[in-house]
């Protein structure tokens, strides 16, 4: 109770926990291509802004960790660091696996235009059986798994017609 006043003078001004609910965070690994959804406050507002980029470095902490990402915009490099803990990052989306061979990416920073550019790495039999069995794509433009219904449950079938 303490904690939630802060005294001002000697106004007492009490200040409201905002309890956010965020998705969890997919398991990332370097070279994976993702799209960051970050809650931007001014002043009153909140907005959400997109950060889509490639993921050049993970780090696992005692604190929870962050991962960067790293993009180019207008000819500029631009790299951001997110913590996994954060209540700022809303939503981060996996676009797709990146096929590399290292844990930390700054090899990239020298590169640009097709050079920068990272291979997909396919996904196997038992990572596709998983997603299907979530009922969820992990990964963005996959279409995600329905089953069809039933013959009598929410279609329509044509009348039959007799043939003269």
């Amino acid at each position: 109770m303490a904690a939630d006043i802060k005294k001002k003078g000697s106004k007492e001004v009490k200040q409201k926990k905002i309890v956010i609910k965020k998705e969890p965070i997919p398991q990332l690994a370097t070279g994976d291509s993702v799209k960051v959804s970050m809650r931007i406050v001014e002043g009153n507002k909140e907005r959400i802004q997109m950060f889509q980029g490639v993921v050049i470095k993970v780090s696992n902490a005692a604190d929870g960790g962050n991962f960067t990402v790293r993009r180019v915009a207008y000819g500029v490099g631009v790299e951001r660091t997110f913590p996994y803990a954060s209540p700022l990052v809303a939503r981060v989306e996996l676009l797709r696996h990146g096929k590399v061979r290292r844990a930390r990416l700054f090899y990239l920073r020298n590169l640009s235009g097709k050079a920068a550019r990272i291979k997909e790495k396919p996904l196997t039999k038992e990572e596709l059986a998983m997603i299907a069995a979530a009922g969820t794509a992990s990964v963005v433009g996959e279409p995600p798994v329905m089953e069809a219904p039933a013959v009598g449950e929410g279609t329509t079938a044509a009348p039959e017609t007799i043939a003269e």
